[in-house]
């Protein structure tokens, strides 16, 4: 029997993948990051975050089901994330 992974679709639906997941994320908080992210594995070993934890093929994907990046282990994408977010404020903050 070949291993099956449960990953999250663009939609955020669950579905059964040959193909492992190159992310894991909060299903919660709605974050995603790196599977090796510190933050992530400091929450586990402690017994929380796991009922929410998901996994997603790519970054892509995760983006398109909602996700924001992690702000410890993807720091770029993260800051890169932040600044369209205060870019999207002052628009719709600024609009005539």
């Amino acid at each position: 029997m070949d291993k099956k992974y449960k990953l999250i679709d663009e939609n955020g639906n669950e579905y059964l993948s040959d193909v492992k997941g190159q992310l894991g994320g909060n299903r919660r908080l709605k974050i995603y990051g790196r599977l090796d992210c510190p933050s992530a594995y400091s929450w586990i070993i402690k017994g929380y975050y796991v009922k929410d934890r998901v996994f997603f093929l790519n970054e892509e994907v995760a983006i398109k089901a909602g996700y924001r990046p992690c702000a410890v282990c993807m720091k770029k994408e993260y800051e890169e994330w932040k600044g369209k977010q205060k870019n999207l404020i002052l628009k719709l903050k600024y609009k005539k």
